[in-house]
């Protein structure tokens, strides 16, 4: 986190310094923020069964808390009509839970669906404070989840998909119950109950919740446990609030960052350096102090600009023309609504700077297409970025013959849908589907991995989304694609900023890894703070006493 606020407080002209040990420093105060080091205390199957329970507990089958509920049962299923989609307004309007009201450990009754005014409401499966829910039909992650209901607005019904049991107050707290079926121990267990042929969809019968054993303290023991179980949580939550924040700083730091990369403020122009006299050669990252003064790293090399780049590649392109009929010229970006550049920068189009191309999938009805050595990427597979070599599904030959194969350093955008403009960098000889818009520019011209980042950067990902048709689905077909505007500096300089974006993306890279190592470990954290605390082994003290 220290080295956060280093890059934080740099201006993105500033060239970072090395971020080591201060990455070290800052993986320190993380875990400090956590308050101590994770010791694993689980067996083998992420829970640690006791075989001796502390004097005065017993081990008893859940159904022996309930308490009976107003109609005399002691658990109760709810009801699932066909609702509106919209929620209920407010407490005065009957409305239906949906199963995501329920998350492990905290109730969130905004979630819910408004019940047509043409149905009856049932009062009986209202939910009220001090119900215990727990979700009893979908996918296997969902399915078994629980929560206690702490409090809650009037007039919302339990779903179809969850129970609701009470338990006898004067024997059990209903947050000691609450806590044992967020553990390990109690998942597990649940999860050998659940029936079902596919995890899409299982269930969870009532008989066989009603069977599942909790180790059960005497009742000031429970009342000493939760108190401590959540002066405990407390801490951790502080943490991870704590780590969240620094997520938050890392993704507007890495935006920040391209910002100032595709408007010509991270590293010094070329027009910038030639007026001093001075233009650095390959591969030395200049300063503008450092060629003000005459470094002798700095030689009177001719500084092309952007505009004069962008002649040469249209000319190679007419010149190297190979398709049908007549030649066409690309269309140039619309400009009228453009920032302005820097000097020696110019605006082309996706069109101008290379070949456009929308994916395909071959007929799906013969085998013989897929399973070959060619990538067939997905927009699931653009998720790695700057990276993108593996692949879920590929092709054969023949079944590439159904489209283009792209060359390696083609850039891959995501054209449609929730995730239009998710863009990545394939580092493979590759096909797509027709997800996927993918340009390949002329890399002896143009870096493709400065144009990935232009079409990252916060400029290009709104191009992106506000050349989209206004649709329920947005699409970006390939003509709007081809149309979208990207800064082109001159070719030197694209080198010098491809340079200052990975160095410093890479710092920022392993900080957003050490975060989510350590949010990771939280989860261990809470496990492991649950496991002590139903085998009576859970002291007070600090934290960084016990583990």
């Amino acid at each position: 986190m220290h080295r956060l606020q280093v890059l934080m407080s740099a201006a993105p002209q500033t060239a970072a310094a090395s971020g080591r040990k201060k990455l070290a420093r800052g993986k320190e105060r993380s875990d400090a923020a956590l308050g101590h080091e994770y010791q694993n205390t689980l067996g083998p199957g992420g829970a640690k069964e006791e075989a001796d329970l502390p004097t005065g507990w017993e081990e008893v089958p859940i159904e022996r808390l309930f308490a009976p509920l107003e109609d005399g049962r002691t658990l109760h299923q709810g009801w699932s009509p066909q609702c509106d989609k919209v929620p209920s307004p407010s407490e005065d309007v009957w409305g239906m839970l949906k199963t995501t009201s329920i998350q492990a450990g905290e109730f969130q009754p905004e979630h819910n669906k408004l019940l047509p005014s043409g149905l009856e409401p049932r009062p009986l499966i209202e939910v009220k404070e001090g119900d215990i829910l727990i979700t009893c039909a979908g996918p296997r992650v969902r399915c078994g989840v629980s929560c206690l209901v702490r409090q809650t607005r009037k007039r919302l019904m339990m779903s179809g998909k969850m129970y609701r049991f009470r338990v006898e107050a004067d024997r059990t707290d209903a947050r000691y119950v609450e806590a044992f079926l967020q553990t390990e121990r109690a998942r597990l267990a649940i999860d050998k109950m659940k029936t079902g042929s596919s995890d899409s969809g299982l269930n969870l019968t009532h008989d066989r919740f009603r069977q599942l054993r909790i180790p059960l303290a005497p009742l000031p023991e429970q009342r000493r446990i939760v108190a401590e179980i959540e002066k405990q949580f407390t801490r951790l939550e502080a943490g991870v609030a704590a780590l969240r924040r620094v997520q938050t700083n890392l993704k507007r730091y890495r935006a920040a960052v391209l910002k100032a990369a595709c408007e010509g403020k991270l590293v010094p122009t070329e027009a910038a350096l030639a007026r001093v006299g001075r233009v650095p050669p390959r591969g030395v990252r200049p300063n503008a102090k450092n060629a003000a003064s005459g470094d002798a790293a700095y030689n009177d090399a001719y500084a092309e600009t952007g505009a004069q780049l962008l002649a040469r590649i249209l000319t190679e392109r007419r010149q190297n023309w190979q398709g049908r009929g007549k030649y066409k010229e690309p269309a140039a970006p619309d400009t009228g609504k453009l920032p302005q550049r820097p000097n020696g920068w110019t605006w082309a189009s996706v069109e101008q700077l290379g070949r456009a191309t929308t994916g395909f999938t071959p007929p799906k009805n013969d085998a013989s297409l897929f399973g070959g050595d060619i990538p067939f990427f997905k927009p699931s597979d653009l998720d790695v970025g700057y990276n993108v070599r593996e692949f879920r599904d590929s092709l054969t030959e023949a079944g590439a013959e159904h489209g283009r194969v792209l060359p390696p350093l083609s850039i891959l955008v995501t054209c449609i849908g929730a995730t239009i403009g998710k863009t990545g960098l394939a580092r493979v000889r590759c096909t797509t589907n027709q997800q996927i818009n993918a340009l390949t520019v002329p890399t002896q011209l143009v870096l493709p991995q400065f144009v990935y980042w232009c079409f990252n950067s916060p400029f290009g990902q709104r191009q992106i989304i506000d050349n989209a048709s206004a649709t329920t689905l947005p699409i970006l077909n390939k003509s709007r694609f081809e149309a979208l505007p990207i800064p082109l500096p001159p070719l030197a300089e694209q080198t010098r900023i491809v340079a200052e974006v990975e160095r410093r993306l890479s710092v920022v890279e392993e900080l957003a890894a050490a975060v989510s190592a350590n949010l990771q470990r939280v989860t261990r954290l809470r496990q492991s703070i649950l496991q002590k605390a139903f085998t009576g082994k859970l002291a007070s003290g600090p934290l960084s006493k016990r583990f």
